[in-house]
């Protein structure tokens, strides 16, 4: 990966977002909610307001340093929700094939009809908006991106040399499949989770720019969005800087993802 310039790019990015969401206490010792009504809209460059502040007076590089500990909160949390049902539903399926495998199957093309955006959209507009909601949502929803990859691979890799081996020397259908299947489809499980990430980083602002995210009273970059729309005709920077905060991690997270596709191919 070192001789991929830009999988170095995106592992900088990721990891200077993993600092600010983890440091950001004590990175900035500015209160993202605190709001002083006489300095409102104070453009970047400000004294004390790298960033400028918003209409309520709130300083916006703290509002987007907490705000990043949301999407990295969410984008972790959703991966493994969605990783341990898929990987589990998919190698299970691919293996054991027949029925269970056809039900499966059809249970992932029933969710796949369904456009993501508007069913988590609908359950949050049911269950009501939250951080766990939020979560338990996208998780829920991002099981099937991994059926579909790790059954395919399942199914091939049911009839390789090595498995029909450990079949004749009498080892259980759990240790062939947690034993035998599951180190030989980990590469392609760790680059569909990076994308993963960053697909939930902007589902999750998706919502939160709607309103159906996060509750105000946390910041987060799509309702730091939401909240900048109505001034970018006068405070460009409201909503600008969040706005970039959340291609610039999308970005990283992606360019991530391909550098280790690249160095996880075995044809490589």
């Amino acid at each position: 990966m070192k001789r991929d310039p830009a999988a170095v790019i995106g592992a900088i990015v990721v990891l200077f977002t993993a600092i600010c969401a983890l440091g950001a206490p004590l990175l900035t010792h500015v209160d993202p909610n605190a709001q002083d009504l006489t300095a409102t809209l104070l453009p970047p460059g400000s004294p004390h307001h790298l960033l400028g502040t918003d209409n309520l007076g709130r300083d916006l590089l703290a509002r987007i340093i907490w705000g990043s500990r949301i999407s990295a909160v969410v984008g972790l949390c959703v991966v493994a929700i969605g990783a341990t049902i898929g990987i589990t539903l998919g190698l299970v399926a691919g293996y054991a094939g027949g029925w269970l495998d056809a039900v499966v199957a059809r249970i992932a093309d029933v969710q796949l009809a369904f456009p993501l955006v508007l069913l988590a959209v609908a359950i949050v507009g049911v269950v009501g908006p939250g951080v766990i909601t939020v979560i338990a949502t996208i998780g829920i929803t991002s099981w099937v991106q991994y059926v579909r990859v790790i059954r395919a691979e399942a199914l091939s890799l049911r009839e390789r040399d090595f498995v029909l081996a450990a079949r004749a020397e009498g080892a259980t259908q759990t240790r062939i499949v947690f034993r035998h299947l599951l180190p030989n489809v980990a590469s392609s499980a760790i680059v569909l989770a990076t994308f993963e990430i960053a697909r939930a980083i902007v589902l999750e602002s998706s919502l939160s720019f709607l309103g159906l995210g996060v509750p105000p009273t946390i910041p987060s970059w799509g309702g730091m969005l939401a909240d900048g729309r109505q001034f970018l005709d006068t405070a460009w920077w409201i909503g600008t800087f969040p706005g970039l905060a959340i291609v610039i991690a999308v970005l990283g997270v992606n360019l991530l993802g391909d550098g280790l596709r690249d160095a996880l191919d075995v044809r490589r």
